[in-house]
């Protein structure tokens, strides 16, 4: 089978498209009021490799449905006014995703280059997921 654009074609447009900040520059923004970090991993990443202070955990695959205020699984922390920075493991998800908030019409949206991979590699800070009760 040959796709007509595989996902490194998608990648790279979307790449093209988004705002992306590299791990300093995201750095820099975390604690600010005004920016919201969305993690877009899977749960047991979370759990495996732990999470950035304050970020949102918004699964990949739950993002559009929390984003839009006409799903019933609309999300207030979406509504808000806000820069939302998003991530994965490696900067591809992220990217996507990015660009999906962007084309559904969130004003301000970003991700990290490299995602959770390169923030825990420079020292960001990191912590473990909170237990559920």
């Amino acid at each position: 089978m040959e796709l007509k654009k595989g996902y490194r074609a998608l990648v790279d447009e979307a790449m093209a498209q988004v705002t992306t900040y590299s791990v300093e520059e995201a750095r820099a923004k975390l604690g600010d009021t005004s920016v919201q970090f969305v993690d877009v991993r899977d749960v047991r990443e979370l759990e495996r490799e732990g999470v950035v202070p304050g970020a949102v955990h918004a699964p990949r695959g739950m993002l559009e449905f929390w984003i839009d205020p006409e799903s019933p699984y609309h999300r207030p922390v979406f509504a808000e006014d806000k820069e939302f920075v998003l991530f994965c493991a490696a900067g591809w998800r992220s990217a996507l995703a990015t660009k999906t908030l962007q084309d559904m019409g969130l004003p301000r949206v970003a991700h990290i280059e490299g995602g959770f991979t390169a923030w825990k590699a420079a020292g960001a800070p990191v912590e473990e997921k909170p237990k559920k009760a």
